[in-house]
């Protein structure tokens, strides 16, 4: 286990020995949670609201912020109206609650936890298999409405899930996804998995995301029609849940700019791996994601420790059996320079062998 003295961003320092290590781990994929402008943005919320807005989200008294953040949301992400929550995770209970209430629910294979209500067991089918036992089960079940619920982005296989066959669904589906992987970091504009979904009539969409993973914004949103959005505001999840931080409000809201120039920023150190992992074949890497997936060497010592021999610290742990083998992973942000990415990309290829 290694223990830091202090919050990575582009550097961790360890706390037993002091030694600085280049951080390739984590979710931050913007690096914001270190960056002084988005910094004096969230001071500047603190300073003007102070460090929460002590009241009910449905009292008398609203904080005119959540509604310039929920339209602001809303528009981010293609839809009609959103709702800000304190945290992602609470943000897709919410969601999952409103898909209870529509129909016949399925769970796509490896869809987070944040998702799941109750004892539910999910899928452990390959995606190609689901997908078409789902599109059979909708098509021909006796149902006429289901809920399907997943993830947009499965981040320990650096993957995309692909939703494409649901332009075949014939009975009305929603089609709730956590997109806390793919909001402002998929497509042109930030906007995330959207752009990749298939258009269909029967399918009507809700997306939740945490605003930590991209925009180091603790705070949750779900985004559909409005229809959908008020009749999830009166769900509990959210007329007895305390409100984002207003600060980080504020600051999102704020950090547009910094937002759009850290994501092309991204994307360039992104595609700068996958070029230098490409012909690596004990790696992958989605190349529209900025996490490489790292073989161990049977045998060999594994390539974690190899790595932090070198200082370089990667993503290394056992999920979602903590009792199976460790999943590694080299997770590029914006905060890293091309030189940090070409010194991994070094150091993987010798741990391969590919190099002396």
């Amino acid at each position: 286990m290694f223990h830091s003295l202090s919050t990575p961003a582009r550097t961790v320092r360890q706390s037993d020995n002091g030694k600085t290590c280049l951080f390739f781990s984590g979710f931050a994929y913007l690096g914001m949670h270190q960056n002084k402008q988005f910094l004096g943005y969230m001071k500047e919320g603190l300073d003007h609201f102070g460090s929460l807005h002590p009241s009910s989200r449905i009292a008398n008294i609203q904080l005119q912020l959540y509604d310039e953040l929920e339209h602001a949301l809303s528009r981010s992400l293609f839809q009609q109206a959103a709702a800000s929550f304190s945290s992602g995770y609470l943000a897709a209970q919410a969601a999952s609650a409103f898909a209870y209430t529509k129909g016949t629910v399925i769970y796509a294979p490896g869809t987070h936890s944040s998702l799941i209500q109750g004892v539910t067991t999910v899928e452990n089918a390959s995606w190609e298999d689901w997908s078409a036992n789902c599109l059979a089960q909708i098509n021909g079940g006796e149902d006429d409405q289901y809920a399907i619920l997943g993830d947009s982005v499965n981040p320990l296989a650096s993957k995309i899930n692909d939703y494409s066959w649901l332009d075949l669904v014939e009975k009305r589906v929603w089609l709730v996804l956590d997109d806390s992987h793919g909001f402002g970091i998929l497509g042109d504009e930030g906007e995330g998995i959207i752009s990749q979904l298939p258009s269909n009539d029967k399918v009507q969409l809700m997306i939740t995301a945490s605003l930590s993973k991209a925009f180091s914004a603790e705070g949750g949103v779900v985004a559909s029609s409005a229809a959908a959005i008020s009749q999830l505001k009166h769900l509990p999840q959210f007329t007895a849940s305390t409100p984002m931080m207003p600060a980080s409000a504020f600051a999102w809201l704020k950090a547009g700019e910094l937002y759009d120039n850290a994501r092309l920023k991204l994307l360039g150190n992104a595609r700068q791996m996958h070029e230098l992992m490409e012909e690596v074949e004990q790696v992958w890497q989605h190349p529209q994601l900025s996490i490489s997936l790292l073989q161990d060497i049977p045998g060999k010592e594994p390539i974690y420790p190899f790595l932090l021999s070198h200082d370089i610290l990667v993503s290394s742990f056992a999920y979602p059996n903590p009792s199976g083998p460790p999943v590694n992973r080299a997770v590029i942000s914006a905060v890293h320079e091309p030189g940090d990415i070409a010194l991994l990309a070094t150091l993987i290829k010798k741990y391969y062998g590919l190099i002396p």
